[in-house]
This record gives C-alpha cells, structure tokens and sequence, in this order.
C-alpha cells in the first residue's frame, strides 16, 4: 500500500475534516410555497361551482370529437402551408435579386406584424372589398359563396405562419456552412438544386425544433377560429355552454383536449429531433 503523500509545509491536514453540505433554504422554502398555491387552487375548484359529472359527459360527446378532429386538420393543412410559404420567402430573402428580397420582407413584415384575429377577420369579410373573385374570362364567383368560415381560417392561419416559418428556414440555411454551397457550385450543381440536395437537408437539424413548437402553436391557434365560426374544439364547446349555460365545464373539457394533444405531439417532435441529429452526433464522436 503506497503512503499517502506528504503535505507541503505549512498546508494543515484537511482530510479528516466533515464536508458541510449547504441548507438550499431557497429551495425548500419555493417548493413550499408552489405546493401550496397548488394546493389552493384545488380546493377552489373542488369546491366551486362546477358539476365535474358534465367534464365527464362532454368529453367523448360526438360535437366535441367533431371539434377536436377539425382541429388538427385544419392545424396540418394550415402548418402545411405554412411551410410551403416560408421555404418560398426564405429563398427570396436569400436571394442576391433585391426585387425578390424586398417582397420578401414586405411579406414577413406584413403578416408578422398584425394580430392573427385581425387577419382571420379580414379573410372572412373579403367579399366587403372584393365581391366576386376568379379568372376574368374563365371563371367567377361571388366572394361570399367562395370565402367559407373553412378556407378563410386556412389562408389567414397559412399566410400568417408562412411569415414566422420563413425567418425559421433562412436561420436554418444560414446555419449550413458556406462551404457545402461552393462545393456544390464546383461540381456544377445549379442555386435550386444545391438548395434542395445539399444545403435543405442539412438546415433540418436546426429547423425541426422551432417548426416543431412552432405546429404546437398552430394546434392552439385554432382556437382562434372560432370567431369566423370555423367549428373547432372551441367553437363547438362554446356552442354547448351557450345551450346548457355551464361555461367552466366545457372550457375545461376543450382545455383538456388540448392539453392530450400536446402531450402526444410533444414526444413525437423529440423523436424526430433525434432523427435529424444523428449525423451531427456521429460527427462529434
């Protein structure tokens, strides 16, 4: 057994000293006070005015499952579009032509900067400005007829998640080194196609994150639609409690929906968040 080895001269022995641990009274005392406002908040709503007998009736009625599947349609084709749009104005706001950059950021400064239910309202009383739409010559129809509660949430939902989605794409393709766009000039590949092959794939790893709060994001505002009568989750919620006059139990009947879908949606954007960092992870290897 070697001997422990000498201390300098006039350092003293500090093993056979006991190592204090800190109180963290902070913690406790915050942890405390947490389980206590939960605590309350319980017992205010045990103790409430509300029948949890109709939290239970309402959530599987048809009108809310109706709700909860409109929902989400309308949230993937709204993300959908969404995303189209924004790869389109991010490749114009990185594009050296300023006519395309301008629009660009016309574009996102529009959409960015005006309230979402603004946006949703204007869409829905579109026949106010422009009563019939079409093609002079081929086709035409009355606004009114065109513009339903449906597509109305989708173009004003779509356009205004475009302008967001599309500072997420060019921060993604800012990400990707400049070496792989002139490496994919020097083989001959055109400004698209290196986009598309190369320098796309490779932004994924950084836009999945964002995108993917971002389509939580979405999911809620939906909820938004109600006021052009589009008959989600909330709208159709609140169309029963305007009949039976019980407002707390369907709003927690939609607010537990919402939070199920949250908590399925969640895990999956962790798992494909894997998936696209694998090549970075074997890279730091």
């Amino acid at each position: 057994m070697k001997p422990a080895p000498a201390l300098a001269e006039g350092f003293p022995d500090l093993s056979g000293m006991r190592v204090a641990r800190e109180p963290h009274w902070f913690r406790w005392l915050s942890a405390a006070l947490i389980v206590l406002v939960l605590a309350l908040i319980g017992r205010a709503f045990a103790g409430g005015q509300i029948e949890w007998s109709y939290v239970g009736r309402f959530l599987t009625a048809k009108v809310i499952i109706e709700g909860i599947v409109n929902t989400m349609v309308m949230a993937v084709l709204a993300m959908a579009l969404g995303i189209f749009l924004g790869v389109v104005v991010a490749i114009m706001r990185l594009s050296p032509n300023p006519v395309l950059k301008t629009v660009a950021a016309g574009y996102a400064w529009l959409f960015r900067g005006t309230p979402l239910i603004l946006q949703l309202l204007l869409w829905f009383n579109l026949a106010l400005v422009f009563p019939t739409i079409g093609i002079p010559g081929l086709w035409s129809a009355r606004a009114v007829d065109v513009m339903t509660p449906f597509l109305a949430a989708l173009l004003g939902l779509g356009i205004n998640q475009g302008a967001y989605t599309s500072e997420v794409m060019r921060a993604g393709m800012l990400s990707v080194d400049i070496g792989q766009y002139e490496a994919a000039q020097a083989i001959g590949m055109g400004r698209l196609r290196a986009l598309r092959r190369i320098v796309l794939p490779q932004a994924m790893r950084v836009v999945i994150p964002p995108l993917g709060n971002e389509f939580i994001g979405m999911v809620k505002a939906t909820s938004l639609a109600s006021v052009i009568q589009y008959p989600e989750l909330l709208h159709n919620a609140e169309n029963i409690y305007y009949a039976n006059s019980r407002v707390i139990e369907l709003l927690i009947v939609a607010g537990l929906w919402y939070l199920l879908v949250v908590s399925v949606l969640t895990p999956l954007q962790m798992l494909l968040e894997r998936r696209f960092a694998r090549g970075t992870l074997r890279l730091a290897r």
